[in-house]
């Protein structure tokens, strides 16, 4: 059995996934950028936009970094009763 070898600061998850074993500076740093433009009004589309990041990856982040998430719709979403 052949043990892979992967850089400082990652492991393996799963089969298939390296996983970051903790966050690093860079990390810290995208959590903040992330949760300021959200809060600020930015949608997860456009982050998804200006990072190329997926979808689900900048929701993950988002939540990761405690930010409280909008209901979904936009402006002209109305609530049905």
């Amino acid at each position: 059995m052949r043990l892979r070898s992967y850089p400082e600061g990652y492991r393996r998850d799963r089969p298939g996934r390296v996983m970051m074993s903790k966050p690093t500076e860079a990390h810290d740093q995208l959590l903040n950028n992330l949760r300021n433009a959200y809060e600020g009004g930015a949608s997860i589309r456009t982050l998804v936009a200006t990072t190329g990041r997926s979808y689900g990856s900048i929701h993950a982040l988002l939540r990761e970094s405690g930010t409280t998430m909008r209901s979904r719709g936009g402006p002209n979403h109305v609530t049905r009763r």
